[in-house]
């Protein structure tokens, strides 16, 4: 306005107006912090698993993932492959759900809230987060589009890349362990010790060794390095599921090993519904060409897991149809290792049964994870209704169930349940009836480690075998260096209240020590099994397993004879 035209201009009795603000800063948020609580308001969504939240223009984003199996056992004897996450927006304004990318390997947003980058696979797009749905690729307009990654390229310096990484693997370690005093370690004067020999490293293997040197000088467990992985493992033959050696023509079956039905993947090709084949019988052919008498069917099975494999199979001596040749198809497995174990498992549960007359039961933990927790569960109602039981933790991997196990055993029978047409079952269920023994060796380590203390600890059992691992400061693997190099930072100590700090870098002690000699090994005898069971039966005769009630002692219902008549 014009001053001179103002009867006011001279400013007496005038308030003077703030000025409008032209730059684009963000409004002050002032979080009221009395009653958050009591304000939160859900997001009208259906249960599933939901992840990396992020917030656009009017909206939240998140991945959201099927409920499934970590094992993967639901799709066992399909071809279905995993469900991948989608990405989903939530529009605050309009109060409506709907999926931006399916499926996605990897989102982030802009700045502004207002553009997103979206990765599946290999294939990067740009997209608007302020709208409903997303075009395919190549069908959106100049807001949307693919990225062209082929047209990036990018220079590496290796030995500059490798100071970075050494750097960034010591900055994380000191920003992450588990003591923030390093457990007394000087770890900047560590990390200066090391750095000069960071320029005579040659390899990306050489760095690797080099930073597992340094994250020694803790003298704490689960410091890792691991490198990029990948490679070629294409040359790896596809695996018959059998025990085999070399015959006059061809290749004999010594043995099929027994499938494990409530495990999918522990099931030899040779036992399926139509091969039949059996010990003795030979394998003389795979795909039409003559097994090797040296090297047998593994070079013609190279890369043939998962696919449909004709054998020429002659049938062994002791069949009624013995030399018939016949041709059979078969689907060769990736990996033995879940039948084997099994099979394993089946060998050690069979002899804790004849040894003790079916009174005791065996179970095997092979880890703390999800793994190891269906394997408990697989035939625990079974193996606890005996009158003892042998719980086997040697070589278990760790994990994080330990408290989930421990709880598990440590339950007492105070009560029965007698339903009529069906056995008596114990009150909790599957607790131990009577004396459990564990057992605990070298290869029992992290959470192994932290299962067998705590068994000591609340005198569930003795333990049997040898001292374990001894690493019980654990991790979560979050972090990895710029070129995909993993590195781990121990995080969780571990404190008991009988041994305080000392699982660490020691293990457990057995209550009753016995080594697996090398002999031993080679006759197939297991005398930390032997010795369990002596000891669990030794247990029985001193303190009987609990039993179910008689039936015979229950109250009676009947109806009261009435007194005589006066």
């Amino acid at each position: 306005t014009d001053p001179s035209a103002d009867p006011a201009a001279d400013g007496e009795g005038v308030t003077a107006k703030p000025e409008k603000k032209t730059d684009d800063a963000p409004p002050e948020v002032v979080v009221d912090v009395d009653g958050l609580a009591a304000r939160v308001v859900p997001v009208p969504v259906v249960a599933a698993r939901y992840s990396g939240m992020q917030a656009g223009k009017d909206c939240l984003l998140w991945y959201r993932s099927p409920v499934s199996g970590v094992l993967g056992d639901t799709r066992a004897g399909t071809a279905e492959k995993a469900e991948r996450p989608v990405l989903e927006r939530y529009d605050l304004v309009r109060r409506k759900l709907d999926v931006i990318a399916d499926p996605v390997t990897w989102a982030a947003v802009s700045g502004d809230g207002s553009r997103l980058v979206v990765r599946d696979g290999a294939s990067l797009r740009v997209l608007r987060t302020d709208r409903p749905g997303s075009a395919a690729p190549g069908e959106g307009d100049g807001d949307e589009f693919e990225i062209d990654t082929r047209r990036i390229v990018v220079t590496v310096d290796p030995a500059a890349e490798w100071r970075q990484m050494f750097d960034e693997a010591g900055r994380l370690m000191r920003d992450h362990f588990w003591s923030p005093d390093m457990a007394g370690v000087d770890w900047d004067a560590e990390i200066a010790r090391y750095r000069p020999l960071v320029d005579a490293v040659g390899s990306h293997d050489d760095l690797v060794d080099l930073m597992w040197e340094l994250q020694g000088e803790l003298g704490t467990s689960h410091a890792y390095v691991m490198g990029r992985g990948g490679g070629d493992h294409t040359g790896q033959p596809g695996l018959l599921g059998a025990d085999l050696e070399p015959a006059d023509d061809g290749w004999r079956v010594v043995r099929v090993l027994p499938p494990e039905t409530s495990a999918p993947a522990a099931r030899s090709p040779l036992s399926g519904p139509g091969v039949d084949v059996r010990a003795g019988d030979v394998i003389l052919e795979v795909g039409g060409k003559q097994v090797d008498p040296e090297y047998g069917p593994a070079p013609l099975l190279v890369s043939r897991a998962d696919e449909l494999v004709e054998l020429t199979v002659r049938s062994g001596p002791d069949r009624e149809d013995a030399g018939e040749v016949r041709r059979i198809v078969v689907r060769p497995l990736r990996s033995e290792a879940s039948l084997r174990y099994q099979d394993w498992v089946a060998g050690r549960r069979a002899f804790v049964a004849d040894r003790s007359d079916g009174r005791l039961g065996y179970l095997h933990v092979p880890d703390m994870m999800a793994p190891g927790w269906a394997q408990l569960h697989r035939d625990l109602s079974r193996e606890t209704s005996r009158e003892g039981l042998i719980l086997d933790v040697r070589g278990n991997s760790g994990g994080h169930t330990s408290q989930l196990v421990v709880e598990k055993l440590a339950r007492k029978v105070i009560a029965w349940d007698m339903p009529r047409h069906r056995q008596p079952t114990t009150y909790p269920e599957d607790a131990p009836r009577g004396p459990v023994v564990a057992l605990a060796d070298e290869f029992s380590g992290s959470d192994g480690d932290i299962v067998t203390a705590a068994i000591k600890r609340l005198g569930i059992g003795p333990v049997v075998g040898v001292r374990t691992w001894g690493g019980v400061i654990g991790i979560d693997s979050r972090y990895g260096l710029v070129d995909g190099t993993r590195v781990t930072q121990p995080r969780y100590a571990f404190w008991f209240d009988d041994t305080q700090w000392g699982v660490e870098n020691y293990g457990v002690d057995p209550d009753v020590e016995v080594v697996i000699a090398p002999q031993d090994w080679v006759a197939g005898r297991d005398p930390q099994l032997e010795r369990a069971v002596d000891m669990a039966l030794e247990a029985l005769a001193e303190r009987p397993a609990v039993r179910p009630p008689d039936v015979a002692t229950r109250p009676s219902r009947r109806r009261p004879e009435l007194p005589p008549r006066p």
